[in-house]
């Protein structure tokens, strides 16, 4: 199908900062995309390209926007390729960059074709874009199954102001019977726990991070895993509720002392109480012993290589790479070979095409790995990530708190493919990490 038109802006994400949006026309109508942005983003991303120019204090995507006007769209309507054959325009478009990280083009241009393209290819079909999804994967559409959402309830790292080192601590309604009731038991929790932070560490506690969570003013991660508990039991949902991390740790790596200073933000932090891999793995295992946490991501720095392949033989739950894998195939091979981790967070502005974004989930199912589709912390009302963990049969996906709407809007969509697909549904419960098995 013709593709008549290709046409950029910026919009505004919701940390107020400019963010791409693609326009792309076919005799079907029009289909539209957003592009998300990252705060703790790691080195090994594909490049998000900033103007870096006094306006918007220098995150103005104007390069971007027009590199998308003035060379990927007329190139892409001369091309004429099929809207539906992803892959080779995801080619088509990563060779008109030509750069291994997207830097010339930028990944955030890029991307911003590429998922309005996949939402054109599924229009054509005429079917829903979860549906497309699958088909380029390859997955059976005969069953689907709803991911069982991650929802960080409180937030600290680069996240949020206060002490708190790590970035997100999530709950996991694993013993829901469906993906509504699990949102139904996020939601309700996450009202409980905001009540609860407000009593303990007064009324400014109940001020919410980037991704929704509370960001109450604490200094340890067991202030943070003992309020969670203390909601999920208030709640009435004990036993059905697990718990998972995202350290993000690469945010306060000492490279140079290789060492863990969980007192990053405090610019006079004591230099002795800085952590060794081996003290900050033991610190892990410490607290899983005592709290159901089952998922660990980016427990060790986005290159420290020696301590990710060491920590996974004690920990025996998900392990997730987020920073050491950035959604790209070739590092995913190196940590499978390495045996670094064991389940990836996909990330599409990570690698800045949907068909490589596929290929990187589809060689992490391929080692056995679990899958966890993931937002990022600059987000916007695009709810593509929705279909794209249905259509993987991923079984997991992390979009914050049960709060804003940016977060709640992927939420609500799969709230509506859930009511759409009714018993050609299951929900992944306790099986999220091997739901691709269904």
């Amino acid at each position: 199908m013709t593709i008549s038109k290709v046409f950029a802006r910026y919009v505004y994400d919701s940390r107020g900062n400019p963010t791409v949006e693609v326009d792309i026309v076919t005799e079907t109508g029009l289909h539209r995309a957003i592009v998300p942005s990252g705060a703790s983003t790691g080195i090994h991303e594909a490049l998000e390209l900033r103007d870096k120019e006094k306006a918007w204090g220098g995150k103005g995507v104007l390069k971007a926007v027009a590199n998308v006007n003035d060379i990927i769209g007329p190139a892409l309507i001369a091309k004429n390729l099929d809207v539906k054959d992803q892959k080779a325009i995801d080619e088509f478009l990563n060779s008109l960059d030509g750069t291994p990280n997207k830097s010339k083009l930028g990944a955030n241009a890029l991307l911003g074709v590429s998922l309005a393209i996949a939402k054109a290819g599924a229009r054509e079909k005429n079917v829903p874009l979860y549906a497309h999804i699958a088909d380029l994967i390859g997955r059976n559409k005969e069953l689907y199954v709803l991911p069982v959402p991650f929802f960080n309830v409180i937030n600290g790292g680069s996240h949020a102001g206060g002490a708190l080192a790590f970035q997100e601590f999530m709950i996991a309604p694993t013993g829901a019977k469906s993906f509504s009731e699990a949102l139904q038991m996020g939601a309700e929790i996450y009202q409980v726990l905001k009540s609860l932070t407000k009593k303990k560490y007064g009324l400014s506690a109940g001020n919410v991070g980037d991704e929704g969570g509370v960001a109450p003013d604490i200094a340890t991660p067991e202030e943070a895993l003992d309020l969670i508990i203390a909601a999920i039991e208030t709640a009435g949902y004990a036993n059905k509720v697990k718990i998972a991390m995202d350290v993000a740790s690469s945010e306060f790596y000492k490279e140079a002392d290789e060492k863990y200073d969980l007192d990053f933000k405090n610019p006079n932090s004591d230099k002795s109480k800085w952590l060794t891999r081996k003290e900050l793995s033991e610190r892990y295992q410490d607290l899983a012993k005592k709290y159901p946490i089952v998922s660990i991501e980016d427990p060790f720095a986005e290159d420290d290589w020696e301590a990710w392949n060491q920590f996974h033989q004690y920990y025996p739950e998900q392990v997730v790479g987020d920073d050491l894998t950035v959604t790209n195939p070739e590092r995913i091979k190196r940590a499978i070979k390495e045996k670094s981790c064991n389940a990836l967070l996909l990330k599409v502005n990570q690698i800045g095409t949907l068909s490589e974004a596929i290929e990187a989930a589809d060689v992490s199912f391929k080692a056995g790995w679990g899958v966890m589709v993931s937002h990022r912390s600059g987000e916007t009302e695009d709810v593509t990530i929705s279909d794209i963990v249905v259509g993987l049969r991923a079984g997991q996906i992390k979009t914050g708190a049960p709060c804003r709407s940016e977060r709640v809007a992927k939420l609500n969509q799969l709230l509506r493919i859930e009511e759409e697909l009714g018993d050609k549904a299951v929900y992944a419960g306790d099986n999220f990490r091997n739901a691709r098995f269904w």
